[in-house]
């Protein structure tokens, strides 16, 4: 230490490798282990194709008819949450201990397709990305004034909208 360099003491001209990870007793594949792992690479930006995991692992992994399955399944899901969160199922005069319970289960509902939504989001697939937005515009456009007869502007709706 007296001439200005600090030395670890024995480290010198060593470099650290990180450990590597157990092996999984899942898998027992030819290269060592490590066949699930090293195919469950998370994107931590959007990108384009296929080649994606949504919710559930393996799925639609790579299958172009299960990807579009996929994201119809996500666009459904996003016009449902819009169309739950404008449309009047309780009437007025109905009692306020069953509203309440309706109310309740809705917004459950609700609120659980929206993190259904927003899981699927995380996978950074553009393709999902562009379903989940489409399905949220489709759904307010059907329950929107213009598309509506009769637009109803006094009549609230059953739930408050969900707030970002």
């Amino acid at each position: 230490m007296d001439d200005g360099h600090m030395h670890h003491g024995g480290m010198d001209g060593m470099t650290m490798t990180p450990p590597s990870p157990p092996p999984s007793s899942s898998s027992s594949s030819s290269n060592g282990g490590m066949g699930h792992e090293m195919h469950a690479m998370m994107h931590m930006t959007f990108f384009w194709g296929k080649d994606v995991l949504i919710l559930f692992d393996n799925w639609p992994n790579g299958d172009i008819g299960k990807y579009v399955l996929a994201l119809i399944i996500v666009f459904v899901i996003s016009v449902l949450i819009e169309l739950l969160s404008r449309i009047r199922f309780i009437k007025p005069d109905s009692n306020a201990v069953a509203s309440g319970l309706v109310q309740t289960v809705l917004h459950v509902v609700r609120v659980g397709l929206a993190y259904l939504v927003m899981l699927a989001l995380m996978s950074f697939n553009g393709g999902v990305f562009l379903v989940a937005v489409l399905g949220h515009a489709i759904g307010f456009f059907l329950c929107s004034s213009a598309f509506k007869k009769q637009p109803h502007h006094d009549e609230p709706y059953d739930l408050p909208p969900i707030s970002c």
